[in-house]
């Protein structure tokens, strides 16, 4: 995976000077997968209806690029995963139309903040584009990017940009975990067909 990291940044003509790289997004593609005569094998509505019944935790994946006059990046996500073990690595998920994901990339780094159950409209303030995400909201640098870790979220993983691959009409974007930590206690958010839920344990 290295080797593709370094043959991207190459390819876009970043630096891939260790701890220094940005990363650029890839060109914007052509998103048709089928002919204007063929029809879709699957039509996308009742793609979202049958994937929404996966439930999936929620984060906000957030940069910060120093010369970035327009201050930090961020977006909620829902499609991240640990990847790897040894060496550390974790995945997400980005539409190539995403205009966050340019920010992110040029800064090479991010922080994956994990969030808690009652975090739901801190999540939804991140889902609107265009709008200042981040105002109101407390942050500090995680320790190894300096990208924003925003305060009260029970997990946070902070990443450097590892690789990324072409994946349909999203990127798949691999970070090396660089830190990491955790409070105790507390429920995860969870969205699942829409809406937003909480984790509870099974009885009996």
């Amino acid at each position: 995976m290295a080797a593709t990291a370094v043959r991207y940044l190459r390819s876009v003509g970043a630096s891939t000077t260790a701890g220094t790289a940005p990363v650029d997004p890839l060109p914007r593609p052509d998103l048709r997968a089928v002919a204007d005569d063929e029809r879709p094998p699957v039509d996308a509505s009742e793609f979202r209806r049958v994937l929404g019944h996966f439930a999936s935790g929620v984060t906000l994946v957030t940069a910060h690029a120093p010369d970035d006059e327009a201050g930090p990046a961020g977006f909620a996500c829902q499609s991240f995963a640990s990847l790897s073990l040894d060496p550390p690595l974790v995945t997400f998920m980005v539409a190539r139309t995403s205009t966050t994901w340019p920010r992110i990339a040029r800064a090479g780094a991010f922080c994956v903040n994990i969030l808690g159950a009652e975090q739901g409209a801190l999540c939804r303030s991140f889902a609107v584009s265009g709008a200042d995400k981040f105002a109101g909201v407390p942050y500090e640098p995680a320790p190894a990017t300096g990208s924003p870790l925003l305060d009260s979220v029970p997990a946070w993983i902070d990443c450097r940009i590892h690789a990324v691959h072409t994946g349909g009409d999203h990127l798949i974007v691999v970070g090396r975990v660089e830190a990491l930590g955790a409070a105790d206690g507390g429920d995860p958010l969870l969205f699942h067909r829409g809406r937003f839920g909480r984790f509870g344990p099974l009885t009996g």
